[in-house]
């Protein structure tokens, strides 16, 4: 079974940065898209990012142009880096994988999920 590990979260000034990180085995790493989720108190969750095992890449409007995602297919990891926190980023961040639907990295169905990350930023 997938044991996906995330690290990287903590506390963090607005305007600040942080880059989370996600370790997962090999063999589901190689054929299934990666993306994080955030839940946060009173707030709907949502997916951030999501980065599909050919490369492509979807972002929610909320972190686009701030967070970045990516994968090392070496290293069988994949990261979101975080840029310009603002307060309204504070949450949970999951790690999650699944088997895509489309070409779209977006569309995919999550199965696996990590135990999640906290981070929090300060205004």
């Amino acid at each position: 079974q997938v044991q996906l590990v995330e690290s990287g979260g903590g506390l963090v000034q607005a305007g600040g940065s942080l880059r989370l990180s996600c370790a997962a085995s090999g063999s589901i790493f190689s054929i299934n898209t990666m993306g994080w989720y955030r839940q946060a108190p009173g707030k709907q969750g949502e997916l951030v990012a999501a980065i599909s095992s050919g490369g492509t890449t979807a972002y929610a409007d909320t972190g686009k142009g701030r967070f970045t995602i990516s994968r090392d297919n070496a290293k069988n990891t994949v990261y979101l880096q975080m840029n310009s926190l603002k307060p309204e980023d504070t949450a949970v961040y999951y790690c999650n994988a699944g088997r895509p639907r489309g070409i779209s990295a977006s569309d995919y169905s999550p199965t696996y999920w990590g135990q999640g990350t906290q981070v929090t930023v300060s205004s």
